[in-house]
């Protein structure tokens, strides 16, 4: 959405800092999915609940016809509720409690992503006293780098995440003899806001590897589940508001060697949502410094805390102003230093009481709010609503 597209006329009524989506955005995004990962057989895409669990959001999303990927109990519950079928949600994470695992458990979701053997026995253990039979996927770890922040690469032997490939066999051997478990799949993710093709190629080419190795055992898997990773572009949302989904879709299906009757899953999660979503925020002050001014808004880290986090970058703009552009530092009201937004960036001239735009905000945005000093959670506002 263009700056002189928001409605600021409306936002004026409403409490700031909020956030803002742009649900024909969304539609846009969910429809471009749905066209280019059909174009490709056996492709599947599931929506990774933890980027934004927005009831409206996710209701969107179950319509398009996407499965659920959730981190814990709490996001498979807010995936149910949503209306997405148990049958397509996918449940992952390094630590499930034993409460998580009854809930997919009684719901019979469609699998566990397993990232450890002393899961393995707990998900067996538990299954086993409900007369269940839980379908899991191994979470490996294919010791692929991918060129993003280093927070948010989770495919290096040095992560916490998923099982060493040396470990692979035996773990497959163990859960085999296991009465409560089906072992259905392979699991992979090697990071988030991945640009650059060359890191999936490298996935692909492991996952074949180890697709090779598990066919000279007589071993062939119903799903192969890579995780997610695409990237946006943080610097130009309008110039590119929809991620290139076809060049995504289409590096997997050229380079994945698939058996027959294999399915490929996809939990793509800030590739669809980050885009639609804006933190507006209120200027409250212009404050001169000895060498340089501040815009001092009313969001803080604690709505939006990617910046302060992840060092992350979002394009802001003073969506009040036609004023020529200044330099500013905008900085939030919590009381710690790390609560800046940006630094000596230029925007149209700032006054008290001019609304601002930070871009490109939907994914782990609102779902990461906290209350520190006791602040109030931003409220998420439909672009359908006002």
């Amino acid at each position: 959405m263009a700056k002189g597209q928001f409605p600021v006329d409306k936002f004026q009524q409403q409490q700031t800092p909020f956030y803002y989506y742009d649900i024909e955005l969304l539609r846009q995004t969910l429809q471009t999915i749905n066209t280019e990962a059909s174009k490709h057989k056996g492709f599947v895409v599931h929506y990774a609940v933890k980027a934004n669990a927005n009831p409206q959001i996710l209701r969107i999303i179950r319509q398009a016809g996407l499965g659920a990927d959730c981190v814990s109990g709490g996001e498979i519950e807010a995936s149910l509720k949503a209306g997405f079928p148990a049958s397509k949600i996918v449940y992952a994470g390094v630590g499930k409690s034993d409460w998580e695992i009854n809930l997919g458990l009684d719901n019979d979701i469609f699998c566990f992503n397993v990232e450890s053997i002393p899961e393995l026995e707990v998900i067996n253990e538990l299954a086993s006293r409900r007369g269940k039979t839980a379908r899991v996927a191994f979470r490996l770890n294919p010791n692929v780098g991918a060129h993003t922040h280093a927070n948010i690469t989770t495919g290096l032997a040095e992560n916490k995440f998923g099982i060493a490939m040396r470990d692979m066999m035996s773990v497959i051997e163990k859960a085999q003899v296991m009465p409560n478990i089906k072992v259905v799949g392979l699991h992979f993710h090697i990071g988030s806001q991945i640009m650059d093709m060359g890191d999936f190629v490298a996935l692909c080419n492991r996952v074949n590897e180890l697709q090779a190795e598990l066919m000279n055992h007589r071993i062939i898997v119903e799903h192969i589940n890579v995780g997610g990773g695409l990237g946006i572009d943080y610097q130009h949302p309008n110039r590119v508001p929809i991620p290139d989904f076809k060049a995504y879709f289409d590096t997997y299906a050229k380079k994945m060697k698939l058996h027959p009757g294999q399915t490929l899953h996809f939990e793509l999660g800030r590739a669809v949502v980050a885009q639609c979503g804006s933190l507006i925020t209120k200027t409250l002050y212009v404050k001169k410094g000895a060498t340089k001014q501040f815009c001092i808004v009313d969001a803080g880290f604690t709505d939006l805390i990617r910046p302060a986090l992840y060092q992350a970058y979002h394009k802001i703009e003073n969506i009040s102003s036609n004023g020529a552009p200044e330099s500013y530092d905008v900085v939030g009201p919590i009381c710690e230093s790390t609560d800046v937004f940006a630094k000596q960036i230029d925007l149209n001239a700032c006054r008290r009481g001019d609304l601002l735009a930070i871009r490109s905000a939907g994914a782990y945005g609102e779902i990461m709010a906290s209350q520190y000093n006791c602040r109030h959670l931003p409220q998420g506002i439909m672009s359908d609503e006002i």
